[in-house]
């Protein structure tokens, strides 16, 4: 997936999403010592992490997105050490003491063996112990090839941007693909449609964990959120807390 043409709409979606800020800015305090997020994106999570006094570094193999997480670092006056790269393949000297991934960072490894070579690259990237933690929806979508308004409406200047959605299940592949439709309305009155798709491949609770003991983890921890909660039926987001073995 090549978030570049995807970025600006990313920040509009996104940028107010604080549902887990407090829990990995509490999980970096306790941890201490250096801090890895992969797929950094535009910046929430880096720079919230840095306003806190983590050592974060951030990686993100969007060059666009790295753009915006620059330029956020300006706007707020901070010094981000922001790396482009994909989970797979990239290469650091330094190791980490935590490696976090927020935000379904890693439903962009499609197939089970992109899934291991990541996992098995992150463990290489954490001292011995060092944790690895990260959150991941639960396989929960809407009614599929339907057109939606999910309530995502943006103001700049006059102009009115809506975003629309259509989801299409792949459930052997077990992957969704959602489309949006992001209609702006101009001060003129003139509609421009824009265009985007965006593919992940969810997971299952039991295969996760398989694929992290297969990766060099310990069994993890699962929770339901970011409140520390079993993981439920109705939970919306699963929670893995691990350590690297060895």
């Amino acid at each position: 997936m090549n978030y570049d043409d995807f970025a600006d709409l990313y920040d509009h979606q996104y940028d107010l999403y604080r549902d887990d800020l407090h829990f990995y800015g509490g999980l970096a305090e306790r941890v201490g010592g250096k801090l890895l997020e992969v797929g950094a994106g535009t910046g929430r999570v880096t720079s919230y992490l840095a306003r806190r006094g983590a050592d974060v570094t951030g990686l993100e193999p969007s060059a666009r997105m790295l753009e915006r997480a620059r330029a956020r670092a300006e706007r707020e006056n901070l010094v981000l050490h922001l790396v482009q790269g994909d989970a797979k393949t990239f290469q650091l000297e330094t190791r980490f003491d935590l490696i976090i991934a927020p935000f379904n960072a890693l439903m962009h490894l499609y197939t089970p063996n992109e899934q291991l070579q990541a996992l098995e690259n992150l463990r290489a990237h954490l001292i011995p112990g060092g944790q690895l933690v990260f959150d991941l929806s639960v396989p929960r979508y809407g009614q599929p090839a339907t057109m939606r308004h999910e309530g995502e409406t943006f103001y700049v200047g006059k102009e009115r941007t809506d975003v629309f959605l259509v989801q299409r299940l792949d459930e052997v592949k077990q992957r969704v693909t959602t489309d949006y439709y992001v209609d702006t309305v101009g001060e003129n009155g003139a509609l421009r449609r824009r265009f985007f798709s965006l593919e992940q491949r969810y997971y299952t609770r039991y295969e996760v964990e398989w694929l992290l003991r297969c990766a060099g983890f310990e069994s993890p921890r699962v929770q339901g959120g970011f409140q520390g909660g079993p993981l439920e039926m109705g939970s919306e987001t699963m929670v893995f807390l691990t350590r690297r073995k060895g």
